[in-house]
């Protein structure tokens, strides 16, 4: 009764053949579950130098040690995997309903290795689990398999289904996996792996208890958090048009500013993520025109389209994930938006509102609706999407492109056919979309090393729609998390938001007044922070945590206390950044045995300003990559050249039963 199952299920598809694992405790007290089970599994499973699209890669569906346990804001699932995009150890985070599926299977986890002979999707109910047939399904979107599945397989109990639509099936490397009619884990390639396994769905329909130490101590944290997010509101005459005062006010100063999370918990209550949309762009935060332009190339005339009021005008009904209070999803009728190609779609996240606006230069809002949902349906990555169709056309302005190339497209700057064109075609990897269907990285090979300067990407992954010239820690994340370009694990503002300093001794307190331009040196106070960031990050997705619960601060969302009202552990919250911090060793030493260089992971020098942009809100802003990449190597107790964890510190957090003697230490 710790808030765990204790075993994972692992599926042969060559064989048909279904094993129940079990897993030992001190597994889950080094490495919790969700992405830390993971990448244990991966390491201890998962051949060296494996082809990720090849049988022998391993696919992982993980849930959260706290999911399913009454806690709140935890129902986060990844899905995880030798990533084809980077070479690397992937996961990709998603909410929805699956994360609580997996554990009412009876299992932590379920995890996949060699090949079906033919399509077939993975059904799981209390009498066990099955192999089905999936040919017919095959061609289908993520949205008509959802619905074919429901038509076929027959359950008391709503089924939890995750698909990949038809660019996983093509193993597009940016294609991802969908649950809920379309919301994705989009990240790493891993829909590339799951059709590269001819696996089209995991379906889900158990009802096992899921049982924790003590309930009624997570009755009492839930309760007291749900009061503090009911009362979090701001006030009812705001409106959307306050935005980009308030982004353009939030860089008038050098001087930090502790906030309270919840003042982030009161915006994604009212408008979700869009409220990026526009603060962004008065902030710098939101990329133009391939990373290289600012708000003068995107004036107000431009982004005024993307405020949010005006994309909640289309919102049927708000929704919330497993087990959150905060509700900061929607649906959208875009009936009339989409010329009736499609009835509805989830209200587009402030990332791919960037990445097919401002990075394109297109401000057509209807456009980025059908978008939104053409990738959703498609099973692929929209921020990977939109930085590989920047990149092209920034190719074709300074005319390495040439029309008979792109199959006759356009591919001037915010031209709204062009890019619809180009998302219907790398979905289908069809036309000039086949050399795009693969990410920035392999159509930057494709069209020739002179191109490589304009790939925006850090290891082979897109990154996220965040700018490290404003925040030079998110650019250390970008560049050194296992899973690079993802803007999800750290930043020097999510550090302000989450009071980390109020539980956790070493890390640093932000102090009302202090000097932020010394987050642009590489500096013992950046290296803490951004350890502090990768670190707690683990624990929250090891426990199945959502990234808008961390920022409303661990002041109010009291992770530490759930783990151990879960599991009866009764651990300090610096233990358990130390298991953050042994997870995230484990996935770094699982790319050097992968033959990754660390230091092969940098961002494109144009993200951390070099040049410097030369207008906008980031004018005259950069900072050193090297330099801050060591700075974070070295408080991780890594290597500070390579990047390589050491002898000492993997003997310091003690590895358990893996073995590490294949890894060339620093």
């Amino acid at each position: 009764m710790k808030g765990y199952c204790g075993k994972i299920l692992m599926v042969d598809l060559t064989s048909s053949a279904f094993d129940e694992i079990a897993i030992p405790d001190d597994i889950y007290e080094h490495f919790l579950s969700g992405v830390g089970l993971g990448a244990y599994i991966l390491y201890k499973y998962l051949p060296k130098g494996t082809d990720p699209l090849s049988p022998d890669n391993v696919l992982g569906f993980v849930s959260g040690l706290l999911t399913g346990t009454g806690s709140f804001m935890t129902g986060r699932w990844l899905a995880v995997c030798k990533s084809p995009l980077t070479g690397g150890f992937g996961d990709a985070n998603c909410g929805g309903t699956f994360s609580p599926a997996i554990k009412q299977c009876g299992y932590d986890a379920i995890f996949f290795k060699g090949k079906a002979a033919k399509p077939v999707f993975l059904f799981i109910d209390n009498k066990g689990p099955r192999l089905i047939d999936a040919l017919s399904l095959w061609g289908q979107d993520t949205v008509e398999t959802e619905a074919s599945i429901r038509s076929i397989v027959t359950s008391k109990k709503r089924l939890a289904i995750a698909t990949i639509g038809p660019a996983g099936e093509h193993q597009s490397l940016i294609a991802g996996i969908s649950n809920d009619g379309g919301r994705m884990a989009a990240r790493s390639g891993v829909g590339a792996v799951m059709g590269s396994k001819n696996l089209k769905a995991v379906v889900l329909g158990g009802s096992k208890l899921i049982r924790t130490q003590d309930p009624d101590e997570i009755k009492e944290i839930s309760q007291a958090y749900a009061k503090k997010v009911k009362s979090s509101n701001l006030p009812a005459i705001t409106t959307g048009a306050i935005l980009p005062i308030l982004g353009k006010s939030m860089v008038a100063t050098d001087k930090a500013i502790p906030i309270d999370g919840m003042m982030s918990t009161a915006i994604m209550k009212k408008w979700g993520t869009g409220f990026g949309n526009t603060m962004g762009m008065t902030m710098g935060d939101a990329p133009v025109k391939n990373w290289k332009g600012s708000i003068a190339d995107f004036p107000y005339r431009k982004y005024h389209h993307m405020n949010p009021d005006l994309i909640q005008k289309h919102e049927t009904q708000k929704y919330h994930c497993y087990s959150c209070i905060i509700g900061c999803g929607g649906v959208c009728d875009i009936k009339g938006v989409s010329k009736g190609r499609f009835s509805h779609t989830h209200k587009p996240e402030y990332e791919t509102v960037a990445a097919f606006g401002s990075l394109l230069l297109n401000k057509d809002r209807d456009a980025i609706f059908l978008i939104n949902e053409l990738l959703n349906r498609g099973g692929m990555d929209s921020i990977s999407a939109g930085n590989t169709i920047a990149f092209a056309m920034e190719c074709y302005e300074k005319g390495w492109l040439s029309d008979e190339a792109t199959g006759g497209l356009d591919l001037s700057w915010g031209n709204t056919a062009a890019i619809v064109t180009l998302v219907e075609q790398m979905i289908a990897a069809e036309g000039f979309g086949a050399v795009l269907q693969n990410g920035v990285k392999k159509a930057s090979e494709i069209l020739g090393l002179a191109s490589a300067p304009l790939a925006m990407h850090a290891g082979g992954q897109e990154p996220g729609m965040h700018d490290p010239r404003l925040d030079p820690i998110l650019g250390i994340h970008f560049s050194c998390d296992p899973t690079p370009g993802r803007h999800t694990i750290g930043a020097g503002s999510y550090y302000n938001y989450m009071r980390l300093w109020e539980s956790v001794s070493w890390a640093p307190k932000v102090k009302l007044g202090e000097d932020k331009t010394e987050e642009y040196e590489a500096n013992s106070n950046v290296g803490l922070k951004s350890m502090a960031n990768a670190c707690i990050k683990q624990v929250l997705d090891g426990s199945g945590g959502c990234f808008f619960a961390m920022l409303s601060g661990f002041n109010h969302f009291k992770l530490f206390d759930y783990l151990n009202a879960a599991t009866g552990w009764n651990k300090t919250p610096n233990e358990y950044m130390t298991i953050g911090l042994r997870m995230q060793t484990l996935r770094q030493c699982f790319n050097v045995r992968e033959g990754i260089n660390p230091r092969d992971f940098k961002i494109n020098k144009r993200l951390s300003g070099q040049p410097p942009l030369t207008e906008g809100p980031l004018k005259g802003k950069s900072f050193k990559m090297d330099e801050m990449m060591g700075i974070h190597y070295q408080f991780m107790g890594w290597d500070q050249k390579t990047g390589i964890p050491t002898r000492a510190a993997l003997e310091n957090l003690g590895f358990c039963d893996l073995e590490m003697e294949d890894i060339s230490h620093g």
